[in-house]
């Protein structure tokens, strides 16, 4: 595509040429026309098979995905700690990875929507730009047409009266009537230079601003999810967090199906863009409706010095044509104003003058519009802003939705590998004081009757640690002469607790250390330290479990 100067000129890009040079094939797998046509059927199959190939990707993916689960599901086996270190590293690695092609995406749609702003602008400029010339074209058709022509049927209305002399009556009237005949060739062209610019841009502006409206935010937003799971998973491999692996290993499926379908889109939207990139001007020329608009939009979008402007005989001829009838007025004011005094000629002619200046103004404005350098400048912007800048955002997105499918199923596949083996984390118990000689149901018991004895009443300060069994059992026999607690206080309700003789006490208490439970020494039968039992082992009766031997050794 040439233009009238070098450093404007349009160059395929590079992206455009790679993307064109994609197979485009039918159904049947037959190659067909690679020209962007997006009125062709056809041509619209070979994109929908081009995008069906990231679908199958994301059909694979989740396929095997599905077999993974499906036999790693059930596998609880204890693994060791520096296996599952290096699942976490590599789940850490990945999703950096993962954010930085997610922010290659974000960059890409920026780009994309930039290049995409800026061909509405510049469209909304040709838009302009050939409302004005339809808007200047109306007017100087309705200044000859109308006002121009009530003044000339004025003038003619007059020279219908009777006059004296014939032959400059002739000649006068010859020359109202070829004056006629110019403002009719001016209002003609006009209507032939407005005719084939009804280019009217204006309801694809508003059909493009509205997907654009749509589009950018919802991809932002898409993108800016996956960010947000490639962070939630970071923290969950950060804080060793089973619920978050869990939640990415869900919500990163959902993920990959996104970036897969985004794909699929945008190798689709991107081959047509870079068909388009390839021809620009053709698919302009395509717009005509009828050989001449064709003809010039031709011309607009090529620009070529060897070509002539389809305008310019037109233009050429309207000036011509005005400054003939200023010639023909100057030529018919002598004699009109000879013939017919005091009918109020001059005005008439003045205001024809003016009629006539104007249009000229008209004439001169419009072959400044539709030079071809106005139209082609805002074309040649449009095209490198959607074929430099948007294909260049394009790629980008497509390369991050690619990149960010591969990650994710990478990371939903280490991940549901990784937290399987990580254990919720146990809740706090306390940990009570047990005798090592006591099975652990009877020590519950024994425990949980010193909590009570603490709890209601006793002597031990509220913050001394429990004491051991043979404390408590030498304490009891100590304090056994403290009156009996009644039957709703006893701690142990239902439990023989009768009290121990009192007599000789302090002499026995220094032998009793050391022994916690069990038969007294041989050698100290003393009926007064023998207690209820007699010297036999100490026992809980009623409701309470008899401690038998076995129970201690």
């Amino acid at each position: 595509m040439g233009v009238s100067t070098g450093d404007e000129a349009y160059s395929i890009p590079y992206l455009a040429q790679l993307l064109h040079s994609l197979p485009h094939v039918n159904i049947s797998l037959h190659h067909v026309n690679s020209s962007f046509n997006p009125y062709n059927q056809i041509y619209l199959e070979s994109l929908g098979i081009l995008g069906s190939i990231p679908a199958a990707l994301l059909i694979l993916t989740l396929l095997l995905l599905l077999i993974y689960l499906l036999t790693r599901c059930c596998d609880r086996k204890p693994r060791p700690a520096k296996s599952i270190a290096a699942l976490k590293v590599i789940l850490a690695c990945v999703s950096v990875l993962c954010c930085a092609a997610v922010g290659l995406g974000l960059y890409g749609n920026d780009d994309l929507h930039n290049g995409f702003s800026q061909l509405l602008q510049e469209a909304r400029q040709v838009n302009n730009v050939a409302s004005k010339i339809r808007n200047q074209t109306e007017l100087m058709e309705r200044q000859l047409r109308v006002q121009a022509s009530q003044q000339l049927i004025a003038i003619n209305d007059i020279f219908d009266e009777p006059v004296s002399n014939m032959s400059l009556y002739k000649e006068a009237k010859g020359y109202l009537q070829r004056a006629t005949g110019n403002c009719t060739l001016v209002a003609d062209a006009a209507v032939d230079i407005r005719h084939p610019l009804t280019l009217d841009l204006s309801r694809e502006i508003r059909a493009g601003e509205r997907f654009e409206m749509v589009r950018w935010p919802f991809t932002m937003a898409i993108l800016s999810v996956l960010l947000i799971l490639c962070v939630i998973l970071l923290v969950g491999v950060a804080r060793h967090n089973r619920c978050a692996l869990i939640a990415f290993s869900v919500c990163g499926l959902l993920a990959i199906i996104a970036s897969y379908v985004m794909a699929s889109v945008y190798i689709a939207s991107g081959v047509a863009l870079g068909d388009l990139c390839m021809a620009p001007e053709k698919f302009i020329e395509d717009q005509g409706s009828t050989e001449l608009s064709k003809e010039i939009l031709r011309y607009y979008a090529i620009c070529e010095r060897a070509r002539a402007n389809p305008f310019t005989q037109r233009l050429r001829e309207a000036k011509t044509a005005i400054e003939n009838v200023r010639t023909n007025l100057k030529d018919l004011k002598t004699p009109a104003t000879y013939l017919f005094p005091k009918k109020g000629l001059d005005t008439k002619f003045s205001s024809l003058k003016n009629e006539l200046n104007s249009a000229y103004g008209l004439v001169t404005t419009i072959t400044a519009l539709v030079d071809c350098p106005t139209f082609h400048t805002h074309f040649l912007r449009g095209a490198k802003a959607l074929c430099n800048v948007g294909l260049t955002g394009l790629s980008m997105m497509l390369i991050s939705a690619l990149i960010a499918g591969f990650l994710l199923t990478v990371l939903v596949w280490v991940d549901s590998h990784t937290w399987i083996y990580i254990r919720k984390k146990k809740d706090y118990q306390d940990q009570n004081e047990t005798d090592p000689f006591l099975p652990a149901t009877q020590a519950n018991q024994v425990v949980a009757a010193r909590t009570l004895q603490r709890s209601q009443g006793s002597s031990y300060p509220p913050d001394t640690p429990p004491p051991s069994y043979s404390s408590a059992l030498m304490y009891n026999r100590v304090h056994a002469s403290a009156p009996p607690l009644h039957d709703a206080q006893n701690p142990l309700d239902g439990c023989d607790m009768r009290p121990s003789e009192q007599h000789h006490r302090g002499a026995h208490l220094s032998h009793l250390r050391g022994h916690t439970l069990g038969r007294l020494p041989s050698h100290h039968h003393d009926p007064i330290l023998a207690g209820p039992n007699n010297g036999k082992y100490a026992t809980l009766s009623k409701q309470c479990k008899t401690l038998e031997s076995s129970d201690f050794y």
